[in-house]
């Protein structure tokens, strides 16, 4: 039996943002892996043609597409294109983001601005354009990467923390709004996990940060994609809607 015809996500189509590394790569090949077809999308061409490589690697059909989020009509082309290659939209993976660290006496409004455009709104334009293709096919899961920093802050990272809690908000009113509809929408808010995002923060965050952690240690993009794999699922996910939920090493405990 082909990966196509096998596991959990057999017969769905997802779109994964930001799939050309960390995060969103791992859940696109674990999601390539258990059946899925997959939408690729990155501002990376290079990267993303490695992730299309792995994931045709498991068996799945790709598309690739590469898009910056904070355009809401390319974005939209971009879902269009999906249902004219792929037949629909079944689960949406919003894991775009951008993060550096300024302290907020030494931020300017432009770096403010673009965290949040790309870590907020950019979730939005997503949602925005993919969700209608969800409800008039009767159904969808979305699952947003957030951070645990949207719920407890973090030094240096007011404008990525600040997006981050918008993103968890956004999530819970969206699950409100599309419930009814039979769309499925929550938050994976991880902890510190070793992805190029979090490599270019400085030795120093990084270390006070693992001395904070009751596990001792960050995570891996792949110790976190089964979280989206649940979520994804049926029956696995059927009961969570407006969540958030958070691999994070202990260091957030709701």
């Amino acid at each position: 039996m082909s990966a196509q015809n096998a596991g959990q996500l057999a017969g769905k189509v997802a779109v994964v943002t930001g799939a050309a590394s960390g995060i969103g790569q791992a859940i696109a090949v674990l999601f390539a892996a258990e059946g899925a077809a997959l939408a690729l999308c990155d501002l990376s061409t290079e990267r993303l043609a490695e992730t299309s490589a792995r994931c045709e690697a498991a068996g799945a059909t790709v598309s690739a597409h590469a898009v910056d989020v904070t355009d809401s009509e390319a974005v939209r082309a971009v879902m269009d294109a999906v249902v004219a290659t792929h037949g629909g939209i079944q689960v949406l993976v919003n894991s775009a983001g951008i993060l550096d660290e300024t302290p907020l006496l030494e931020m300017s409004a432009e770096t403010f601005d673009r965290t949040i455009a790309v870590d907020l709104t950019g979730i939005f334009t997503s949602c925005r354009w993919a969700a209608p293709v969800m409800v008039a096919g009767g159904g969808g899961r979305i699952i947003n990467i957030a951070s645990q920093l949207g719920i407890k802050g973090g030094v240096g990272l007011t404008h990525y923390a600040a997006a981050k809690a918008g993103v968890i908000g956004f999530t819970k009113s969206l699950a409100l709004e599309l419930a009814p509809h039979g769309v499925l929408a929550n938050v994976i808010a991880p902890g510190p996990i070793f992805t190029p995002l979090v490599e270019g923060l400085s030795a120093e965050w990084k270390a006070a940060k693992q001395a904070e952690l009751p596990l001792g240690r960050f995570g891996y993009a792949d110790e976190v994609a089964p979280t989206a794999l649940l979520l994804a699922s049926d029956p696995g996910g059927n009961l969570y809607t407006g969540q958030t939920l958070g691999p994070n090493s202990g260091d957030v405990m709701p």
